[in-house]
């Protein structure tokens, strides 16, 4: 998303979706218990007139539910009313997420009849296992027919995926990301597992019949995937469920929950990083990294954990991290003279 978008999110939670696929539970996700109206949208709209700085990219997003599952008359009716502040200058566009079996070109000529630009595919995997015990109720081949009519009719495609699910592995989250690349979507959202309260797989997990994905987990699995997105030039748009009072007061029993999610993904990249410029060097050496000024968070580490493991994996006498003139990469490897 560029800088100078601006999204006024409306949630429909459940809404539509045919399936109770086992991770999930909209209401507490997204933290609103009641379907969206028009009303809604309205209320949503002139809210935030009074806040976004005019001249920006302003969307109106459904998100939460299947938008495009629900009937065909509640959509237009949401759409409508969204689209009048399309009409009159304020809103650019429109954007929804859906499932892939809910797409066809039907459905796409009213999307777009409305002012929709963006769509978001929720996919989750591309793994047959993993669909089928996730309970997705839809193949890889829906996601990769959807994506190719979405792109054929001129909207931005973004794909959402999951790690950690039901019959996952490290090696299947790789095979999906590779499979997304040959899409070619504009962007991902990544969301890690969480066990939510109230599901399928939060009992699946306390009869021991799910191993959990932990927060590190996950940040592994991410870590992974988000630089082959990157050198596909694909954008990252979000890593990790947005933070909810529900979510952080409990409602999320385990798995990858994290209010910096994103941020520690980046930091163990970087960590990967550094781990290669390290190569060869010494031990007992002291080091001297720099880099751009606005990752040296990110390379240190949250809690200093980079540098903490670096220095015990190369037995380093100290490693010292700041920010470079060119921010560029640099390294510095004093050797220790009592050898």
């Amino acid at each position: 998303m560029s800088a100078r978008e601006s999204i006024i999110p409306v949630f429909v939670p459940h809404v539509g979706c045919p399936n109770n696929c086992v991770f999930c539970n909209q209401r507490k996700i997204s933290g609103q218990l009641k379907p969206a109206s028009p009303e809604t949208v309205i209320k949503a709209v002139e809210n935030a007139k009074g806040i976004l700085p005019a001249g920006e990219d302003i969307q109106l997003a459904f998100y939460g539910g299947s938008f495009t599952a629900i009937p065909s008359e509640e959509q237009k009716a949401l759409l409508s009313t969204a689209y009048r502040y399309i009409e009159e200058g304020f809103l650019s566009s429109i954007r929804l997420s859906t499932r892939p079996d809910a797409i066809d070109r039907e459905i796409l000529e009213r999307l777009r009849l409305f002012g929709v630009k963006t769509i978001e595919l929720g996919a989750q995997s591309l793994d047959r296992e993993v669909l089928h015990r996730s309970g997705r109720g839809h193949t890889a081949e829906d996601v990769f027919n959807a994506a190719e009519l979405v792109k054929e009719y001129g909207f931005r495609l973004i794909i959402q995926l999951m790690t950690g699910l039901p019959g996952d592995t490290p090696d299947k989250d790789m095979e999906t990301a590779l499979e997304v690349c040959r899409i070619a979507p504009y962007g991902v959202r990544i969301y890690p597992t969480v066990i939510i309260r109230d599901t399928a797989l939060y009992e699946l997990w306390k009869a021991g019949k799910y191993k959990e994905h932990t927060v590190d987990d996950a940040v592994e699995a991410c870590s992974r995937m988000v630089p082959l997105f990157e050198e596909n030039g694909i954008e990252i748009i979000r890593i990790g469920l947005n933070p909810t009072d529900d979510l952080s007061s409990g409602e999320a029993a385990g798995g990858a929950y994290h209010p910096a999610l994103g941020e520690m993904v980046r930091s163990r990249i970087m960590y990967y990083h550094i781990h290669d410029l390290l190569q060869g060097v010494k031990p007992g050496s002291r080091a001297i990294i720099t880099g751009p000024g606005a990752k040296l968070s990110q390379m240190i580490g949250q809690h200093r954990v980079n540098i903490d493991r670096l220095k015990k994996e190369y037995s380093l006498s100290e490693i010292k991290m700041k920010p470079s003139e060119d921010d560029g990469f640099h390294v510095l490897i004093e050797e220790c003279l009592n050898e």
